[in-house]
């Protein structure tokens, strides 16, 4: 019933101006009443989102995967054939704060950040360039309820959201489809359902690990560089740690884990409490990073801020 409500009365409103800043705040309205109803419902989210019939088969590189039939518009006709030669993917890691990169990184002919990262007030250590922007499903609410930020800032930015298919399908899609009515230039891709299968099996493939059976969902920074070896030719990555860095002695300085958050958790706390929990989903980032190590030199990539030796 409250799907419906939404559906019907999300127009116009007696008595409410129909200025394109009501129409935003309704929107919102609407998608914070849904991002409740999807948050009540997110601690007995089944784990098993991938495939029940069978496995999805996989290519031998991640080149050959077709970026275009991997990923759908949220309206329109759109395809995603984007593609670059040189790529930077910007992490949320504070390893970046006081860098300078921003003005190397607004030179690379395409940038791609990850979630609610901010680039206001950033912009010397991060540049304000933003070609890319991978969303997760968890991060759909506050990436959509700041749109002068993610959305109209930077008119050319292409947003790429991935979820569970179901949950996909049954509410976040209206979400994303209802905010893109108020912002016309908006291109938003979602990932299918077949795509979101073989991210799975690819990770199984790399690792030896079952996501479902280890308890454990994949980051976006997985997504993001799989979706970044498929749109670029070459690809270097600012901010990410490599895989050993949280477990060197001595152990490393502490660092907030997003620039953004500077009273948030410790990065390597995070990182090593998400490896080795099994009690509930937690995402990888560690075993992640090993393979990202692995396909460095298959897939053209270079790390920096820290450098990987």
């Amino acid at each position: 019933m409250f799907l419906c409500s939404y559906e019907s009365d999300i127009g116009p409103y007696p008595g409410l101006d129909n200025s394109p800043r009501a129409a935003v705040f309704l929107i919102l309205f609407g998608l914070v009443m849904l991002l409740i109803l999807y948050s009540s419902n997110s601690r007995n989210e089944d784990f098993r989102y991938t495939s029940t019939i069978g496995r999805v088969t996989l290519p031998d590189s991640l080149k050959e995967w077709g970026v275009k039939n991997g990923y759908l518009p949220v309206s329109g006709n759109k395809t995603l054939d984007r593609h670059c030669n040189q790529c930077a993917i910007i992490t949320s890691s504070s390893h970046l704060l006081g860098s300078k990169m921003g003005p190397e990184i607004n030179q690379m002919e395409c940038t791609i950040r990850m979630n609610d990262a901010p680039t206001t007030g950033y912009e010397a250590d991060i540049g304000n360039k933003t070609t890319f922007r991978v969303v997760a499903h968890s991060s759909l609410y506050r990436v959509l309820r700041r749109p002068q930020e993610f959305v109209s800032k930077n008119p050319d930015t292409i947003l790429i959201f991935w979820g569970p298919p179901i949950k996909m399908q049954q509410v976040l899609n209206k979400v994303i489809q209802r905010v893109s009515l108020s912002f016309p230039s908006m291109s938003a891709f979602v990932a299918t359902g077949k795509r979101m299968y073989q991210f799975d099996n690819l990770f199984r493939k790399e690792t030896g690990k079952d996501r479902v059976t280890s308890r454990s969902w994949l980051s976006t920074g997985w997504f993001t560089m799989v979706i970044a070896v498929e749109l670029c030719n070459r690809v270097h990555v600012y901010g990410m740690v490599p895989p050993n860095y949280c477990t060197q002695n001595p152990p490393p300085r502490k660092l907030p884990y997003h620039y953004y958050e500077p009273k948030g958790p410790d990065e390597c706390v995070t990182y090593l409490h998400n490896e080795r929990s099994h009690r509930g989903n937690h995402h990888r980032f560690i075993t992640e990073k090993r393979v990202f190590a692995n396909w460095a030199t298959l897939y053209n990539i270079t790390f920096s801020h820290p450098d990987w030796d």
